[in-house]
């Protein structure tokens, strides 16, 4: 994972910029991603992708629209988007890919290589 610091401006917060070795997005989910932030007003938002505990294996991906990086956050740009990591979530998500799936039991699934198990319903995973 390359991760290049960025020069912070005063007021503004101080992210690295990384690369798809981190984490992609493939194109539905992309294209799902963008609709979401057109519909908040935020046209030039990111999408923060975290790992937090809970859920039946102990790990679960937490996914939240946001206006920018925050201090310390990894930036990658992919499939159109910009998403943000954290450096604690991205020990756990390196490698991995986010997809959406438009169907009854879709939306938005992780494809994590880091997962040793996951439950049935695919919401958690322990590493």
């Amino acid at each position: 994972m390359i991760a290049k610091p960025t020069q912070a401006f005063p007021g503004q917060p101080n992210f690295r910029v990384s690369d798809e070795r981190l984490i992609r997005v493939t194109s539905s989910a992309a294209m799902r991603v963008n609709t979401l932030l057109q519909k908040q007003g935020r046209p030039n938002g990111v999408l923060r992708v975290s790992v937090v505990g809970g859920g039946c294996s102990g790990l679960q991906y937490k996914m939240d629209l946001q206006d920018t990086p925050a201090n310390r956050d990894f930036l990658v740009e992919t499939g159109g988007v910009r998403v943000v990591v954290d450096p604690k979530s991205a020990l756990y998500v390196t490698g991995s890919e986010l997809d959406y799936l438009d169907a009854l039991d879709g939306g938005f699934k992780v494809k994590n290589p880091n997962a040793a198990t996951s439950c049935s319903c695919g919401e958690s995973f322990s590493a």
